[in-house]
C-alpha cells in the first residue's frame, strides 16, 4: 500500500480511499447491495459485536460509501466521516445528535433558510434553546454563552451574502465554554478552507454542490474526530437511517476526481466577474471574499486559501431590476443550486431565503436587488458578455 502522507489534495482526490475487488478494476466499483453474506454464524456474531471488520447492512455502511467517506477524510484532515443522503441530512444529524432537552445552542444568524429552521423551529420542539448572533462579532458569541451551551453553529462564507466568520476565534470561545463548533463549509469547499485546522470540531457539507458539481445527485457528509462520531453520531446514524445510496456515493467519488480543477476555474471566473461588476453603473454593491473591498478582506486572507466560486451583488432598482437582469441572461441559468459546472443565479429573497421574515432578510443584508451568482465552467469571456448585456437590460427596465 502506497504511503499517502505527503500527497497533495489533487492527488488525494483521485486515489485516496480506493477499495478494489479481486477483479482489480480501475474505476471504483458500485456495490449495489442492501446486505452482506456471512460464511459462518460466528462471523455474523463477531461483525455485529464489532470484533471483526466488515459490512453488515448498507444503511450502516457500504464499500462504495466507505470509499467516499475515506477520501473526504483524507481531503479534510478528519479522523472519521459519515455520508448522508443530502446536505440537510448532514446538518440535521450533526446538530441533533449533539444535544438533548435542556441544552442551548448558539448559532450565527446568517444561515441557509433550512438550517435556521432546524435551529429556530425544530430544536425548540425537543427542548433545545437557541441564541442567534451576528457571526462577525466575537463578543456576541462570548456573550451568548450559557452554562448549558453545548453547541456552536455557523457557515462561512455565508449564504448568500458571503460574510465571513472568524472560525478560529469562535472555536476558542467554544472550547472555553466546553461546547463543540459545527461549521458548514459548503461555500468555501474543502480546497479553500480547512475548518478543522482552524479549531472547528465538526464539518458538514452538502456534497450536492461542488463535490458532485455537475447537477447529478444529492449527498452530504459529516466529518469529525472518531471519538465524537462513535459516541454521538454512530447510533443516531444507524437507527435513523439518513445514509447515502451507493450509486450516489460512486457519483460523488467521480466528482471528487475533478474537484480541484473545477474549483480553480470557477474561482478564477468569479474573481473576474466580481471585478467587472464592481466597475459597472447600476450595481449598488459587490461582495466577494477575493476582493480588497470585502468588509473582512483581512480575515479572508487569514483563513481562506482563495476567494470563492460565488459572488453576491445587488442591482439598483430592487426586485424589478433583479428579475429583469435574470430574465435577460442567455448563458447563465436560473437555479437555486450552486457549485455546478453550469453558472447558476438565484434571487435569494424569493427562493432560498423566502421563508425568512422581511426583518430577518434585512438583518442579513438580503434586499430586493440582491442576487447570488455561482460561477461554472463556461468560458469566462462568454460569462462577462452575458452579464454585461443582462445588466444593460436591467437598467433599461
Amino acid at each position: 500500500m502506497a504511503d499517502t502522507t505527503n500527497w497533495r489534495p489533487a492527488t488525494r482526490l483521485v486515489h485516496e480511499g480506493t477499495l478494489r475487488s479481486e477483479f482489480g478494476e480501475t474505476s471504483e466499483a458500485i456495490f449495489l447491495t442492501q446486505g452482506y453474506v456471512y460464511q459462518t454464524a460466528e462471523e455474523a456474531e463477531a461483525r455485529f459485536k464489532g470484533e471483526l471488520p466488515g459490512f453488515i447492512y448498507s444503511r450502516y455502511s457500504n464499500p462504495t460509501t466507505d470509499m467516499f467517506e475515506k477520501r473526504m477524510c483524507a481531503l479534510e484532515g478528519a479522523e472519521d466521516a459519515r455520508a448522508t443522503a443530502s446536505g440537510m441530512a448532514a446538518v440535521a444529524a450533526a446538530l441533533l445528535c449533539s444535544v438533548k432537552a435542556g441544552d442551548h445552542v448558539v448559532a450565527a444568524r446568517a444561515l441557509f433558510g433550512s438550517c435556521r429552521w432546524i435551529v429556530e423551529t425544530l430544536m425548540p420542539q425537543y427542548g433545545v434553546a437557541f441564541t442567534l448572533v451576528d457571526g462577525r462579532d466575537l463578543n456576541q458569541w462570548q456573550d451568548a454563552v450559557k452554562p448549558n451551551t453545548k453547541l456552536f453553529f455557523l457557515e462561512s462564507p455565508t449564504n448568500p451574502t458571503l460574510e465571513l466568520v472568524d472560525i478560529a476565534g469562535v472555536a476558542a470561545i467554544a472550547n472555553k465554554a466546553g461546547a463543540r463548533l459545527v461549521v458548514d463549509n459548503v461555500f468555501a469547499t474543502p480546497l479553500q478552507q480547512k475548518p478543522l485546522e482552524l479549531g472547528a470540531h465538526i464539518v458538514v457539507y452538502s456534497a450536492t454542490k461542488h463535490i458532485d458539481g455537475q447537477g447529478r445527485c444529492l449527498g452530504g457528509v459529516i466529518l469529525s474526530d472518531k471519538e465524537w462520531i462513535d459516541k454521538n453520531l454512530h447510533d443516531y446514524f444507524r437507527h435513523t437511517g439518513p445514509s447515502l445510496s451507493p450509486f450516489n456515493a460512486w457519483t460523488l467519488l467521480k466528482g471528487l476526481e475533478t474537484l480541484s480543477l473545477r474549483v480553480r476555474q470557477q474561482t478564477e471566473s468569479a474573481g473576474r466577474v466580481a471585478d467587472f461588476l464592481a466597475e459597472r453603473p447600476g450595481i449598488a454593491r459587490v461582495i466577494y471574499p477575493g476582493r480588497a473591498d470585502h468588509p473582512q478582506a483581512e480575515l479572508a486572507k487569514r483563513q481562506m486559501k482563495g476567494g470563492s466560486t460565488l459572488i453576491c451583488f445587488e442591482v439598483e432598482g430592487g426586485k424589478k431590476a433583479a428579475f429583469a437582469f435574470e430574465n435577460a441572461l442567455k448563458v447563465i441559468r436560473m437555479s437555486n443550486n450552486l457549485g455546478d459546472a453550469k453558472s447558476l443565479i438565484t434571487h435569494p429573497a424569493t427562493t432560498t431565503h423566502k421563508n425568512l421574515s422581511d426583518e430577518a432578510r434585512a438583518e442579513l443584508g438580503i434586499g430586493g436587488g440582491t442576487l447570488r451568482l455561482s460561477l461554472g465552467l463556461e468560458d469566462t469571456d462568454d460569462l462577462l458578455e452575458d452579464v454585461a448585456q443582462a445588466l444593460k437590460a436591467a437598467r433599461q427596465g
